[in-house]
């Protein structure tokens, strides 16, 4: 019970302090971490074998170093005697791991951006949130981008992290954003990641195989609350979730684009190059500036939803 009223604490202090900008900020730190072994480990010359190796060690190693600073975490919280305090202090250092408002406000700063007629600053400014190519892009393109983000990322972000902590705590909160913290910095598809970055692209889509499903409900659920088209959004998270590249991404996609009556997917570029990506949900709707507000919406709808009936459950 009192793990997740540290929950709602920790999603409160994040809904109205946002996400501290600092070279100490918890998932910066890691990052640092992360360079710092693949400067060690990763070598061009090595062979496929040994960049897996490596890759995994890299993985192994950050695990460990989270795991034991989150049972440390720990062991001194519960050794405060004041209950309040625990609850706090647990809360303060969960709101490092999530990242609502943060996803939120980005998003709506593009929204504004878009019906204020300055295209050219939407892309510079959707170019921060995705890997795309983006100078070329038209509002349509900039409001799928940004649609794309906030409903991938509210598994990332928001309900994996949670998910974690309800069931494990702190330690576990932590360990699945150094995951997915390796996995935005070495699981690429290219020649210099492709291998070494391999354990841990693989290990995200482990962790993200539950929340990205409960994500999906999540997400229907909220469409019926907020009276989108929440039969669209079931059916479309069941006929298009799988055509997603990732094995998790296309569970929130599919779902958002049915309940907004839109369709997402379609040609990216990259470098430069297309790369085509599966059309999810049917284009009911043409995209617009408004349906960024609809996926915000979606998106503080299920974090809320998930905090409410873990709440009960537990």
């Amino acid at each position: 019970m009192s793990s997740m009223i540290t929950a709602v604490v920790a999603f409160l202090t994040d809904a109205l302090l946002g996400d501290p900008r600092s070279k100490f900020h918890p998932v910066v730190l890691m990052g640092n971490l992360i360079s710092m072994l693949e400067k060690f480990f990763r070598r061009d010359s090595d062979s496929p074998q040994k960049k897996l190796f490596k890759g995994g060690m890299l993985v192994v190693i950050v695990v460990n170093v989270c795991l034991t600073i989150g049972l440390l975490i720990e062991i001194w919280v519960k050794n405060i005697p004041n209950l309040a305090a625990q609850i706090f202090i647990q809360a303060l250092v969960l709101s490092f791991m999530i990242s609502p408002r943060t996803l939120g406000d980005s998003a709506r700063d593009i929204y504004y951006l878009l019906i204020g007629d300055r295209l050219d600053l939407a892309r510079k400014r959707v170019g921060w949130i995705v890997g795309r190519d983006t100078e070329n892009l038209n509002e349509a393109e900039v409001t799928r981008a940004t649609v794309e983000t906030v409903a991938e990322n509210t598994v990332d972000g928001i309900i994996s992290p949670l998910f974690y902590f309800a069931i494990g705590g702190l330690p576990f909160a932590i360990i699945y954003r150094a995951l997915n913290t390796m996995d935005s910095m070495l699981g690429y598809k290219n020649e210099k990641y492709f291998y070494f970055g391999c354990m841990a692209a693989r290990f995200d889509d482990i962790a993200n195989f539950i929340p990205a499903r409960l994500t999906g409900l999540l997400f229907v659920c909220s469409a019926f609350i907020l009276k989108l088209d929440y039969k669209n959004a079931f059916a479309m998270m069941k006929r298009d979730a799988s055509k997603h590249p990732s094995p998790n991404g296309g569970w929130a996609e599919a779902t958002v684009a049915g309940a907004l009556n839109i369709r997402l997917g379609g040609t990216n570029y990259y470098f430069g190059q297309p790369h085509f990506r599966a059309y999810m949900g049917e284009p009911n709707e043409s995209l617009e500036a408004v349906h960024i507000l609809g996926a915000i919406r979606m998106m503080y709808t299920a974090t809320i939803l998930f905090l409410v009936v873990t709440l009960l459950i537990l």
